[in-house]
């Protein structure tokens, strides 16, 4: 705290860090941008990174409703087309922030819902059940979107974000991303030969590499994902093509191999999603009372994510009314949801948010760029569908690092795979040891202070820059117990015991 008093006393090492309007560090904000190759790398590692979520949700939900490869490449094409249209206009009407606006995983629940009504169990060919689900999908998130577009634009959200603090906006923030830590490490550990390097690589390349090659161009920080991925993904190809999944389980085939989903020789060269692709929508008060409030819970989502990547890009608090702008065309962006038919609504991409942060890169014009990419892909669909084939382990592998959840997301595949297999995933002949492993790996604490004393102890400890930032000088004048003299009024042995163990 402060030391000095009224006539001018000077301040000691332990006062707190100054608020800051905007924040320091950043390489580009807002409203600057990088050169034209590399704002097109940084928007292609956008892209990239959003194209998980688009695949997660479209596999998840398309079979369920009788989709095969067919319907299912022809949806996520169309959900990248209008998640491009989507970031296009947050971008130039919305908050103007640097946010990528993609499918949501809060939909899924109401849209699996829909797929799995009894209503269409004397439909008998999966074509047509699966168009008429998609129907009713549609039409539930059409009334959605009005209700989303009355609170953004008839400003009620402005109102709610006048009496939004800083201290309430730090768990909404926080657990935007943290709320998703199951889709990270029981993902990746779907495929461990490939989630697990892909983690290793990632770290790698944006914490280790950089420190270790002097430059003064910001290459491996900035590309980490793209290099991972392209890494991983060679790597992954070659495991393919030596035919290392050619006899496993039908889990190891899905999340393992390059060519598992079909997607590839299933989707069109050439098609553009146009409205109304489906058929007409259909309505149902059920449907539409159950996509409202997940459409609800996409605003709280992406007031979050708003928030983040305002910070991230460096730009000032976002104003009241340009919360509820933003929440005004996210009502439009779940409008084109339902009138293209994408089977779930849209959201503000917390990982692309948590991108900006990686490689301190805030400017608008990246993510507009990266919008234009999911145009193109998407109507170019065997392009596309040959980047949707990135096997989903080496994606959850970047939402451990982006999420920064890892010790939350570990020890959420330990206890889930204990509940479903009635052990742990490590099951040798040794019971003492598969116990011990279970129990430190399920904890989040346990692993969380692993991971980071090891980063802490390993990334460039040496310098004296890293000593000031994870604040060790703050410790070193009580890191002997008799440094200081307040010390022993708070911390000494009753009774004079001190004489009989003496603290060091």
């Amino acid at each position: 705290m402060a030391a000095g008093g009224g006539n001018g006393g000077k301040s000691d090492d332990f006062q707190p860090f100054p608020v800051k309007d905007q924040l320091p560090g950043v390489d580009f904000c807002v409203c600057t941008s990088p050169s034209w190759p590399e704002s097109i790398l940084h928007g292609f590692q956008h892209y990239l990174v959003m194209l998980g979520t688009t695949v997660i949700v479209s596999s998840t939900i398309v079979p369920l409703m009788g989709g095969g490869n067919k319907e299912k490449a022809e949806v996520i094409n169309t959900l990248l087309f209008v998640s491009g249209l989507n970031t296009l206009l947050q971008t130039f009407f919305g908050t103007r922030l640097p946010v990528v606006i993609g499918g949501s995983y809060v939909f899924i629940i109401p849209t699996v819902s829909i797929a799995l009504s009894s209503r269409y169990s004397f439909l008998t060919d999966p074509n047509e059940r699966f168009k008429e689900s998609m129907r009713d999908v549609q039409g539930a998130l059409i009334v959605a979107s009005f209700f989303t577009m009355t609170i953004g634009f008839f400003g009620f959200w402005r109102v709610f974000a006048r009496f939004f603090s800083p201290l309430a906006a730090v768990p909404l923030v926080i657990l935007t991303g943290l709320g998703l830590y199951s889709h990270g490490f029981p993902q990746l550990a779907r495929c461990i030969e490939v989630g697990l390097p892909a983690l290793i690589a990632v770290i790698f390349f944006s914490q280790y590499i950089p420190h270790l090659i002097k430059s003064n161009r910001a290459i491996f920080d900035r590309f980490a994902i793209l290099f991972s991925i392209v890494v991983i993904w060679v790597y992954a190809e070659i495991l393919t093509a030596a035919g290392a999944y050619d006899n496993s389980v039908s889990k190891a085939q899905f999340s393992c191999r390059t060519d598992r989903s079909g997607l590839t020789s299933a989707a069109s060269w050439i098609r553009v999603p146009y409205p109304l692709q489906w058929g007409r929508p259909s309505f149902h008060a059920g449907d539409a009372v159950s996509v409202i409030a997940a459409s609800f819970a996409a605003i709280i989502e992406s007031t979050g994510t708003f928030i983040a990547a305002s910070r991230y890009a460096s730009a000032t608090p976002i104003p009241p009314s340009v919360h509820s702008r933003g929440v005004g065309w996210l009502g439009v962006a779940i409008l084109l949801n339902g009138l293209f038919g994408t089977g779930t609504g849209s959201t503000a991409s917390v990982e692309n948010a948590g991108l900006l942060g990686l490689t301190r890169v805030g400017s608008r014009r990246v993510v507009q760029i990266s919008a234009l990419f999911m145009l193109f892909l998407s109507v170019f669909g065997k392009f596309g569908a040959i980047l949707a084939s990135i096997p989903l382990p080496i994606v959850a592998a970047l939402y451990c690092v982006l999420f920064a959840y890892v010790g939350l997301s570990i020890s959420q595949y330990f206890n889930e795979y204990l509940l479903v297999s009635g052990h742990g995933p490590v099951h040798t002949q040794s019971t003492w040891f598969n116990n011990v492993m279970q129990t430190i790996f399920s904890s989040p604490a346990t692993v969380a202070i692993m991971v980071a004393f090891f980063l802490d102890c390993t990334h460039s400890y040496w310098h004296d820059s890293v000593r000031l930032d994870n604040g060790s000088h703050w410790w070193e004048k009580f890191r002997s117990f008799n440094a200081d003299t307040r010390t022993e009024n708070f911390y000494s042995l009753p009774a004079n015991l001190n004489r009989f163990f003496p603290s060091f």
